[in-house]
Parts: C-alpha cells; structure tokens; sequence
C-alpha cells in the first residue's frame, strides 16, 4: 500500500534544510511512499509578514490533508521539548485519524531533560509530586516528550522510535527516521490486509 507521508521536524530551519528533506524523501521512495515536505512550499508573495505566516500555515494544512501518515521529528528543539509547530502537526494528524509515527535523535527523557534544566534541583512536594526550585510539578512518566505526544502516538498504534544521535547529526541523522517508515509499512501492510484505508484505524488498540 503506498502511503503520502508528511514529514514533520524542525530541520525545516536548518541552513541545508532542502539537503536534508532530499535525504527523506530518497528514503520514502525506497519504501514505495511518497515524501509530503512543509519545506518544500511556494507560497506567492503577501503583503505583510503576518499574512505571509497565515499562507504558510494554510499549505502546512493542505499538506497534511493529502497526506496518509506522519513521521514527526520530536527531537528537542531550542530547549528541553520538540519543535511546537511539530507537535502541532503531530495532534492535526492524530486528531484526523491518520496514521502517526514519531522518533527521537535523544535518548534521554522528558523528566531527565527538565530535571537537567533545573540543574537537578528537584524536591517532593507535600503532595508527593516532583518540583522544581520555581515549585512547577514534573512529568515523571518515563516519556520522550509531553505525554500528549508521546500518548497521542501510542494509543492510535504508531511508533516511537529512540536513537542516540551524534551531537554534531541531532537533527540531520535519519536512524530514527527510517525505524518509523519501517513501522508505517507494517501498519499499512496489516491494514491493506484487512481491507482497511490508511485512514481507518483499529479503534480497539490503546497501547
């Protein structure tokens, strides 16, 4: 079954962000799909920054709307979470009932990354909840990032794929990448099977 996967991350900023959507596309096409790239966009010219913004953020939708599946890069970005624009893309997805596959170049999770953050400042509130210096709770759920994300993945049958990536690679090594379309040909595999669309998935799977 072929699949038009979007590819959601934020190598979009990245100074060789067209190398590395090439990269993933090469990649999609190995696996018989088809590579959806927000980089990839020709937006015409707009008045002003702000419509500029808005016109993008119509053909990320459009973009998403023809799309089968997501693979979204959670890696953290700019601080101790993944890219918000990604993790934006990866609820539109899950809340269309695509299929939805996510993968980390980290292997530290979210609680360790924020514990970090707080230079390991943490203590246990009279309410048994880790906190940090600021008196903020923690997730403490074993997770590569906001359970929202991580959950959303999980509970609709995707797949998380967890790699450790060179320092110098986090955001252009496609271990993780390929682990996810690997586990998207399964999944339309098991549901070509079952005489079932991309988009329909087995309500039954909550883990």
């Amino acid at each position: 079954m072929s699949l038009k996967i979007y590819t959601a991350g934020p190598e979009v900023f990245l100074p060789n962000a067209r190398e590395v959507m090439a990269k993933k596309t090469a990649l999609c096409a190995q696996y018989g799909f088809t590579a959806i790239c927000p980089g990839d966009l020709d937006i015409p010219p707009q008045p002003t920054l702000y419509e500029f913004g808005l016109a993008i953020s119509r053909v990320d939708e459009e973009m998403m709307d023809a799309a089968d599946a997501i693979i979204a890069n959670l890696t953290p970005f700019r601080g101790i979470a993944a890219d918000v624009g990604t993790c934006f893309e990866l609820g539109y997805m899950c809340a269309q009932g695509k299929m939805v596959t996510a993968y980390t170049n980290v292997v530290e999770n979210h609680f360790e990354r924020t514990k970090a953050y707080y230079n390991g400042e943490i203590h246990i509130g009279e309410d048994g909840h880790k906190r940090g210096p600021d008196g903020l709770s923690l997730e403490d759920f074993d997770m590569i990032d906001n359970l929202m994300m991580h959950g959303g993945v999980i509970r609709r049958g995707g797949h998380i794929a967890v790699h450790k990536a060179a320092p110098d690679a986090l955001y252009t090594d496609l271990t993780g990448f390929e682990a996810c379309l690997k586990a998207l040909a399964e999944m339309a595999k098991s549901r070509a099977e079952h005489g079932l669309r991309p988009e329909q998935l087995d309500a039954s799977n909550d883990g």
